[in-house]
C-alpha cells in the first residue's frame, strides 16, 4: 500500500494532482482542502495517500493532514459512502466543520454537501458521532474563536466530563457561556454549573 508520495508536483488541477516521484508519475485525486494547501506546478510535494483498491481499479486520494486522511476513512465506514462522495463532503467542508456538524447532529449542514441526502446525512452523523474523543469534538468547537493553542473549552469541557456530565451536554453548557480573553478554566467551569 502507498502511505505517501513525496516528488515534484508536475500539475496540479482542483480536485487532481500528478507528482513525480523518481521519473514517475502518480495521478492522485485531492479534496479542495488538500489542493488550497499544495504548493505551485514544480515546486515538491508530499501528499498524504489514501490507496483504493476495487476489482476493477486502483485510485490514490490525497490528503494534506493526517486529520483529512482519517475523516476520509471514516466517511468510507459509512454505508452508502463511496471514496468520491468522502471527497466530495471534504472539498464541501473542512474537517472541523464537519467535526462540529457531526456533534452538532447537523443534519441540514452535513445533507448540503454534493451527493450527501437528508437519510445519507443521518446515517453519517449516527455511525461517525462517537468516532472522536470529546477532546477532539470540543476542540474542533472551540477552534474558530480562540487563538490556536487556546484549549480552556476544550479542558473545561473535559472537566464537567470528568464531573460526570455527558459530553454533549458539557459541550453545551461550555458553549452557551459568554467569556472575555482573560477567562480561566476554572472560572468556566463555575460558571457552568452555576448558570452564570
Amino acid at each position: 500500500m502507498i502511505t505517501f508520495l513525496d516528488g515534484i508536483l508536475e500539475e496540479k488541477q482542483p480536485a487532481r494532482v500528478v507528482i513525480n516521484v523518481g521519473g514517475v508519475g502518480y495521478e492522485v485525486l485531492v479534496p479542495l482542502s488538500s489542493f488550497d494547501r499544495l504548493p505551485s506546478e514544480g515546486r515538491k510535494a508530499r501528499v498524504l495517500i489514501y490507496h483504493h483498491i476495487t476489482e476493477v481499479s486502483q485510485v490514490l486520494f490525497g490528503f494534506a493532514t493526517d486529520e483529512e486522511r482519517r475523516m476520509f476513512t471514516l466517511l468510507l465506514g459509512v454505508s452508502g459512502i463511496g471514496p468520491k462522495i468522502a471527497v466530495s463532503a471534504l472539498s464541501g467542508l473542512s474537517v472541523r466543520e464537519l467535526k462540529i456538524a457531526l456533534a452538532d447532529g447537523d443534519v441540514k449542514r452535513i445533507s448540503s454537501i454534493s451527493g450527501i441526502g437528508k437519510k445519507t446525512a443521518e446515517r453519517i452523523i449516527v455511525e461517525l458521532r462517537d468516532k472522536f474523543s470529546p477532546g477532539e469534538t470540543l476542540e474542533a468547537l472551540s477552534g474558530a474563536d480562540h487563538p490556536p493553542g487556546d484549549t480552556r473549552l476544550r479542558d473545561a469541557a473535559l472537566a464537567l466530563i470528568s464531573l460526570g456530565y455527558k459530553q454533549d451536554e458539557a459541550r453545551k453548557m461550555i458553549k452557551a457561556l459568554t467569556l472575555s480573553a482573560d477567562t480561566s478554566v476554572e472560572e468556566m467551569i463555575r460558571m457552568a454549573l452555576t448558570g452564570k
